[in-house]
C-alpha cells in the first residue's frame, strides 16, 4: 500500500510520499503521460499563484478542485494506493 499527498507546495512535484516523506518525481511512479502533464502544468498554476500570495480566492479555489481530480485520477493510474490532498494556499488536508 502506497500512501501519497498531493500538494502545489512551491518547489515541489505535486506528490509527497506521506510515510517516508519527501516529494517523488511523476516519471517514476509509472503514471501515464497525460496524468505527468497535467500534475506538472497543475504545480506550475500552484507556483504561480504562490508568487501572487493566493490573493485571488476563485483561483486558488479552482487549483485545489483541480488537485483533488488529480487524486482521483492517481487512485485509478496505481492500485492499492491511499491518497489524500493538502491545499497549500488555505493550509487545510482534505481527504479523498
Amino acid at each position: 500500500m502506497k500512501y501519497l499527498i498531493i500538494d502545489g507546495m512551491f518547489s515541489g512535484t505535486g506528490i509527497r510520499d506521506s510515510v517516508e516523506g519527501g516529494y517523488l518525481n511523476p516519471a517514476e511512479l509509472g503514471l501515464s503521460s497525460e496524468l505527468k502533464r497535467k500534475i506538472s502544468d497543475w504545480v506550475s498554476r500552484y507556483e504561480d499563484e504562490h508568487y501572487l500570495q493566493y490573493e485571488d480566492k476563485s483561483m486558488v479555489a479552482d487549483l485545489d478542485a483541480e488537485g483533488i481530480k488529480i487524486c482521483n485520477l492517481l487512485k485509478s493510474e496505481i492500485p492499492n494506493l491511499k491518497v489524500e490532498y493538502y491545499s497549500t494556499a488555505e493550509m487545510k488536508k482534505i481527504i479523498v
